[in-house]
């Protein structure tokens, strides 16, 4: 696979915040974000997208009209094939996100998606990750997540090249059966 210097190669904002349970629904379904994400490499026709997910066209041309419904990608560009108009599609940014309680409950779990696909990683001795638990306040988690966020977007912008596809999962959840040390007890006591 070549190097793209930039990826994608067409014009997108950098994020797009999901605010109805329609965008909600639209990405949560495995298939899509498939599309999504082969979308971060260049715009790509249904017929393209098919292939490479290896699932009939139609299929893959529902769930892309789904997302383009939805406003989560768009036609970018078009070309003439014979008597047919060929639609290239593109993302509508380079990263989507919500705030929570806003658009309802998520029916999609990118740590299970990730845990599925990490396990040949994982076996063949590949897999770097890391757990961390803090105690902390929420607007610190506020502040440490923009600064993920950040760091998201930059892996968003790498140029797509090599022959390895690496998946990239980060978050933060409350933990509400975690261990706890007792109030420390005073020196007067």
């Amino acid at each position: 696979m070549t190097g793209n210097p930039q990826t994608p190669d067409y014009e997108l904002e950098d994020s797009l915040e999901l605010t109805t349970a329609e965008q909600v629904k639209a990405i949560s379904d495995p298939l899509r974000t498939s599309i999504i994400q082969l979308l971060h490499e260049r715009a790509a026709t249904v017929t393209e997208l098919a292939a490479a997910v290896k699932r009939p066209k139609s299929t893959v041309a529902h769930h892309v009209n789904v997302l383009a419904d939805a406003g989560l990608l768009k036609v970018v560009r078009t070309r003439r094939v014979r008597a047919i108009e060929e639609r290239f599609y593109g993302r509508a940014a380079r990263v989507f996100f919500y705030e929570m309680g806003r658009t309802g409950a998520l029916d999609f779990n990118d740590f299970e998606v990730a845990a599925k696909e990490s396990v040949t990683a994982f076996e063949a001795g590949q897999l770097r990750s890391f757990i961390r638990h803090a105690r902390v306040p929420d607007e610190r988690i506020g502040e440490f997540w923009g600064r993920v966020h950040e760091l998201v977007q930059e892996f968003d912008q790498l140029p797509r090249s090599g022959d390895t596809t690496y998946g990239f999962v980060v978050g933060t959840y409350p933990v509400t059966d975690y261990p706890t040390l007792p109030p420390q007890a005073s020196d007067a006591d």
